[in-house]
């Protein structure tokens, strides 16, 4: 008999940020487990259920018993199992003891390898009631749990205290006991706007039965019911929500039957920066701020309640009477910040340790001001406007209001330096200079915010690279892999004619004049950050051979990468590029195997037609290639380039290179080291796929 199947587990209130998480993970466990022991069909289907008081799922066409199945255990070998009577060795008896067979039940297969024994047995299937209460049992202690709890007496251990199971197959309950719990089909609804028990009397029935106890069990259900609810009370007041996928996902998280109301703070509030206080109303209320159309904080909020109820009244202002003793602190952290002047803390970043090898944030602050004023004077931007966006980039980590929220770090820097009447430009780099903050974030915007940002994530780079301090697997606490990707895309994306390897040893030179001791990191850095570059190319769609062609010439003009893969991808398309890479290829490894230094080819050792003819187009090309490079016309080097196939399939076929004279061979070696030098220009084409 095959029918729905559900498991219930009733908990007090689950930790809200990583219930999605548990829930879908349970689920996942408990199907596997069923398909792996064959209680389920091909057209089973799993659907969890998560409340703040519940993990669920149902699983559909589940059997009430395993079909019969024929078990088969691989054994030893046969060579060296049996001596020359016949007699089974110490080691396959011990098999056969394991398996539970007899030396005459034994077979013999083979597999190419050679010839082993198998032990093949017949086993009866089982009910599900033998194995579900332990496929629970374990899918729970498989859970993400970063800190288990013991109730009571005890001595079970989940991530909160366990008051109820349910396991029912279609309308039989399936004995079991999981977490010192037998199982049973009653559960409880929500717990204000239901009474008493509820009996599910079929598992199919389970939604249905808690909906009409006041619960929405299914989590993307509920989120969507909210998502719609907080969208049509927006848009009665001709407003929209900010952004906040993660805030929806952890309200959805504390609420059953959630309903959405309006709640109001006092318009003075407002004359605090937005940012404060959109963040207090998210992090600690988990409130949804209204924003008007040009994005500007009006004075309500909507609340995401857990009680539907004909007078919201006290709910609201049950609300508003909390919110308004945090906006008042975000108002004080404002205030204080303000009246203990900005700048005046440059001073105190001294005192505050960056890393124990390399400095204070003082020290990082003058290196970077440094490093800041030297790329904006080659961008033509003004220095000194750089070097004081990157001085006064992290005098907000010391303020009131970004030890609260340190998210805010960077924008309060913004709003302190205007009101002390600093550069809006200065300003404007300040908060941007963290950008990107993640994948997808905008880009500092002008050449004094690029200038800052890069001077920030290069100091970091340079620096932990210098002392050993590398990214490992998946650890990464200083958020190098992040700064790398941030310097690749201001580079790339902003188009800066800034050359990479210049700006490590810049920022590697800043450092040493501080007496801070660095292992060489130049090389090192480099690769790492090509390795992020060949990342973020394959994201964006590009050819892993291309990739690897520009790749390979370890650019560090990041601003011309995208026109060389442009460059690279249009040769592909033409019917010289096959035999130009081959032959580019063949080139490379004759010259790694030339051990003497090359002379330029000279035109009185050119004894054969096909090396003539090959020598002029070289020299005829040489200029109209260094000529296009130069002028970042990849293009039309590599079409120039396309020209000369002809006459390098001509070269190969009639010319011996390594002949045993050595000043013809060298002079040829030396043509073909020129003639490689011409066919990298722009990339190493013998990386393509063709």
């Amino acid at each position: 008999m095959k029918d729905a199947l559900l498991i219930e587990l009733r908990t007090e209130e689950l930790p809200p940020k990583s219930l999605k998480a548990l829930s879908e993970a349970f689920a996942d466990t408990v199907f596997s487990a069923l398909q792996a022991q064959q209680f389920t069909s091909v057209e089973s289907t799993c659907t969890p259920y998560a409340t703040p008081r519940r993990l669920a799922l149902i699983v559909t066409e589940v059997a009430e018993r395993q079909p019969d199945r024929l078990l088969e255990k691989k054994g030893p070998a046969v060579a060296g199992a049996v001596d020359e009577a016949g007699r089974p060795s110490r080691a396959l008896e011990g098999f056969m003891r394991a398996a539970g067979v007899t030396f005459d039940q034994l077979h013999k297969v083979a597999d190419g390898k050679g010839e082993y024994f198998v032990a093949r047995r017949e086993k009866k299937g089982e009910d599900l009631a033998e194995h579900l209460a332990e496929i629970v049992a374990q899918a729970l202690k498989k859970l993400p749990i970063a800190k288990l709890m013991r109730w009571g007496s005890s001595e079970h251990q989940f991530v909160r205290p366990v008051h109820g199971l349910v396991l029912l197959h279609g309308s039989r309950v399936v004995p079991g006991n999981v977490l010192g719990l037998t199982s049973g089909r009653t559960t409880l609804g929500h717990r204000f706007l239901s009474a008493g028990e509820i009996v599910i009397d079929q598992a199919a029935d389970y939604p249905a039965k808690l909906a009409a106890a006041k619960v929405i069990a299914a989590f993307a259900q509920r989120r969507r019911a909210i998502a719609e609810q907080l969208d049509a009370a927006a848009r009665e007041f001709d407003a929209h929500i900010d952004s906040a996928e993660g805030l929806l996902d952890e309200v959805t998280s504390l609420v059953e039957w959630p309903a959405v109301y309006v709640g109001e703070f006092d318009p003075e509030f407002l004359a605090v920066p937005q940012e404060c206080l959109i963040l207090t109303m998210q992090q600690n209320q988990k409130y949804f701020p209204l924003l008007d159309r040009q994005g500007k904080l009006r004075n309500r909020f909507l609340i995401v309640s857990n009680m539907q109820v004909d007078d919201p009244s006290q709910i609201i202002h049950g609300n508003e009477r909390v919110v308004r003793p945090r906006l008042s602190d975000a108002r004080f952290f404002y205030d204080q910040d303000r009246k203990n002047g900005f700048a005046s803390r440059v001073v105190r970043l001294g005192s505050v340790v960056y890393h124990h090898k390399l400095g204070s944030l003082g020290d990082r602050a003058q290196r970077m001001g440094r490093v800041a004023r030297n790329i904006a004077e080659k961008l033509g931007a003004d220095g000194n406007l750089a070097e004081r966006a990157a001085l006064f980039a992290k005098i907000d980590l010391l303020t009131d209001m970004v030890g609260e929220f340190p998210e805010l770090q960077g924008i309060m820097g913004r709003y302190y330096l205007l009101h002390e009447g600093g550069l809006p430009v200065v300003a404007d780099a300040i908060e941007q200079h963290y950008r990107p903050r993640f994948a997808g974030d905008d880009l500092p915007a002008g050449n004094v915010a690029c200038a800052a940002a890069l001077a920030d994530k290069l100091d970091s780079l340079v620096g932990f690279f210098g002392i050993g301090q590398l990214p490992t697997g998946d650890k990464d606490p200083f958020g190098l892999r992040r700064a790398a990707l941030g310097v690749l895309r201001i580079l790339m994306e902003t188009s800066l004619p800034l050359d990479l390897g210049e700006l490590i040893r810049d920022a590697a030179a800043e450092l040493g004049k501080q007496g801070i001791a660095l292992t060489a990191v130049h090389d090192s850095l480099l690769t790492f950050l090509l390795d992020r570059l060949r990342g973020m190319l394959r994201e964006a769609g590009h050819a892993p051979d291309v990739i690897e062609a520009v790749l390979a010439q370890r650019p560090t003009r990041i601003d011309l990468v995208p026109a060389r893969l442009a460059a690279v991808s249009e040769f592909l398309a033409l019917p010289e590029s096959r035999a130009l890479a081959a032959a580019n290829k063949r080139i490379g490894n004759i010259l790694r195997k030339a051990e003497d230094e090359l002379p330029e080819p000279g035109i009185a050792l050119l004894e054969e037609e096909a090396e003539k003819n090959l020598f002029q187009r070289v020299v005829l090309l040489s200029p109209l290639v260094r000529s296009h490079v130069a002028n970042e016309d990849y293009a039309d080097a590599l079409k120039v380039l396309a020209a000369i196939r002809a006459d390098v399939d001509r070269f190969f076929d009639e010319v011996m290179v390594n002949v045993p004279e050595p000043l013809l061979r060298g002079n040829r070696l030396g043509l073909l080291k020129v003639l490689f030098a011409q066919l990298n220009a722009v990339a190493d084409i013998s990386k393509l796929a063709v």
